[in-house]
């Protein structure tokens, strides 16, 4: 089975598991409604490829990882377009969960999504219990304070945020957890693996600005224009599209210069490059050539 339909099988017997009656049956369809049907899965792919480059002697733990990895990133996406946040109609190019559903719904199935995460991780290391510290930590860590997610929402509303630790916490904080928590889920050493996720991480942020500034809605699935809308701190705003641009390309490049010597290097790589190429907006003919 490929990665992607690795994740998909994950997802869904995840919510197979714990949305069967007397489940309240709005909550669950909300929970559905931010997961599916799928975004690029970016993250748990990476986990994924991580995991195999490491060994992956335990798939089901890595899988696990990898779910968990994208309904942290699914909750932060219902949290983020909530009224009082951004206020965002559209995500994915389908309702926002909260327009769907409302916002008390929508903030209920973000908080669902984030405890769905850990218990698909306790029921994963039943048989390898030594593995379950280690992936609590790491995803707990890119979730919360300090330097978390939750951290990142945070820094919008501080009167000046440094751009460089907001986008660590926004972005870069999920992105570094996926590819430590591959290296954690296969038993190797995870340390060599961070440097990846934090690059990579911080390309996906400039990307995100880069379309914010210059994409349609229908482009990337969501409202553009938030970040100068919202005087939200933005690579874009910082050095322009031109330096957002090469400050992208560099973040790639230093990304794929990072990964450690394993049998999983040239996959890897390959990933990252598709990955690279993907982001940039269809209208910055530049990198796109």
């Amino acid at each position: 089975m490929d990665a992607s339909s690795r994740i998909e099988a994950g997802l869904n017997m995840a919510f197979t598991r714990t949305h069967a009656p007397p489940a309240p049956p709005l909550l669950a369809a909300a929970m559905r409604h931010a997961v599916f049907p799928r975004g690029a899965r970016v993250r748990p792919r990476l986990c994924l490829s991580v995991a195999a480059a490491c060994g992956d002697d335990h798939p089901e733990v890595s899988d696990a990882a990898a779910c968990a990895l994208e309904l942290l990133h699914c909750a932060s996406l219902v949290h983020d377009d909530l009224p009082c946040f951004d206020d965002a109609a559209i995500r994915r190019g389908k309702p926002s969960v909260h327009a769907a559903y409302g916002a008390p719904l929508a903030v209920l199935a973000g908080d669902a999504l984030i405890v769905l995460s850990f218990q698909l991780l306790a029921w994963s290391t039943l048989h390898v219990p030594a593995r379950l510290g280690p992936l609590v930590l790491t995803i707990a860590q890119a979730v919360g304070m300090p330097n978390g997610i939750a951290a990142g929402q945070a820094w919008e509303s501080e009167p000046k945020p440094d751009l460089a630790v907001y986008q660590r916490a926004k972005t870069g904080a999920l992105f570094s957890a996926a590819t430590i928590a591959g290296a954690a889920a296969a038993g190797a050493d995870p340390q060599p693996w961070r440097a990846l996720g934090e690059l990579l991480g911080e390309a996906y942020q400039v990307a995100d600005d880069l379309l914010d500034a210059v994409a349609n809605p229908d482009e990337c699935g969501k409202p553009v224009g938030q970040d100068a809308a919202l005087n939200r701190p933005s690579a874009v705003r910082a050095y322009g599209i031109n330096g957002a641009l090469d400050l992208l390309e560099s973040l790639a490049a230093s990304a794929a210069a990072s990964i450690p010597d394993c049998a999983g290097a040239t996959p890897l790589r390959a990933l990252i490059a598709q990955e690279a190429k993907r982001l940039v907006p269809k209208s910055l003919s530049r990198a796109a050539a």
